[in-house]
């Protein structure tokens, strides 16, 4: 017969007691925690939501950051002309002509977060489905 095997626990008043390790104290399965975790999932994701998609974008949501985008590089722009206007003593060249970059910049961000441009790997480089190097084939037919 094999001896039981003891623990030594110290208590809150110094003491130190022994505890039995056969008692049943062990550690909750992997499995256990994997039902739980598929629960907890389960309410987090509801069931009509299908496998695989996440949350989709608000109309309003698109909107704010579009006009953000834009607003921001309007201001950026005329924020960095003003102050080179003022460093340089230039006024109001450098405002109008950084007004027009910044627009330029906020027009190019706008374009990029309705295209989808920017969030994959790549920088929005060929894609399933992109058919550019067909077309570069139909389109060299050998002549210079």
């Amino acid at each position: 017969m094999v001896p039981p095997v003891f623990a030594v626990a110290t208590a809150p008043d110094g003491r130190f007691d022994a505890i039995p390790m056969d008692e049943g104290n062990h550690p909750p399965s992997l499995e256990d925690l994997d039902a739980r975790l598929r629960k907890a999932r389960g309410k987090a994701h509801p069931a009509n939501a299908a496998e695989g998609e996440g949350v989709p974008a608000g109309g309003w949501g698109q909107a704010m950051r579009v006009g953000l985008e834009l607003v921001s590089g309007l201001a950026v722009g005329v924020g960095i002309g003003w102050l080179l206007d003022e460093w340089l003593g230039t006024r109001p060249w450098l405002m109008v002509v950084f007004f027009f970059l910044g627009a330029g910049a906020g027009m190019l961000n706008v374009y990029r977060s309705v295209s989808n441009l920017g969030y994959g790997v790549g920088y929005g480089g060929a894609q399933a489905g992109d058919d550019t190097e067909d077309a570069e084939k139909e389109t060299d037919d050998g002549k210079p």
